[in-house]
């Protein structure tokens, strides 16, 4: 299962792996592509997970998320 996040405030390199670093140690994500460029999150999931849950998670991170599909 995919999803793709949209994320507002990401500015560097630092901010993406952040975001990134967070997502990929969360059980249900197999892998997370960040790009602070694109202000994305392309997630890989090996088990459904909420969008409000990823949704919370990273804004937890000081980030808002514009949205998930």
């Amino acid at each position: 299962m995919q999803k793709t996040m949209k994320i507002e405030g990401m500015m560097c390199g630092h901010c993406e792996a952040k975001v990134r670093d967070t997502l990929n140690d969360l059980p249900e994500v197999e892998t997370a592509v960040v790009s602070h460029e694109n202000g994305t999150a392309d997630i890989t999931l090996a088990e459904p997970i909420a969008d409000e849950t990823l949704k919370a998670i990273v804004e937890d991170l000081g980030y808002k998320v514009l949205e998930v599909k």
